[in-house]
């Protein structure tokens, strides 16, 4: 996402990266981030949580407005209402992708 925002910023669009690895999107030198600490697939929130999703579209709003330097960091102060281990565990599908199987497959041979 970095990369993309600063490909989108070069043609004038101001920008922001909302993340759950906001070191990595400075290390990528993404123009403005958002940091949450959110499990993967959720950067807006929970599901259903108008509350939480607009805490964080809000504070992505006042970065964009007032970020006057490049590389502008800010963290959303907010935790995850569940356990993370318990949040990325349902995150994860019932049965491993194809790709995942193989991996793991190989993984169990290379073990024995």
């Amino acid at each position: 996402m970095p990369v993309l925002a600063r490909w989108i910023e070069a043609a004038g669009i101001p920008t922001v990266v909302v993340t759950m690895m906001p070191a990595v999107a400075e290390e990528r030198r993404a123009p403005r981030v958002v940091g949450v600490e959110f499990p993967f697939g959720h950067a807006f929130g929970m599901p259903g949580d108008r509350a939480m999703q607009r805490r964080v579209l809000e504070l992505g709003l006042h970065v964009l407005a007032g970020a006057a330097s490049f590389g502008t960091r800010v963290d959303l102060d907010v935790e995850w209402p569940l356990p993370l281990r318990e949040a990325y565990r349902a995150w994860q599908p019932k049965v491993p992708s194809p790709i995942v199987r193989k991996l793991l497959e190989a993984r169990a041979q290379a073990s024995t």
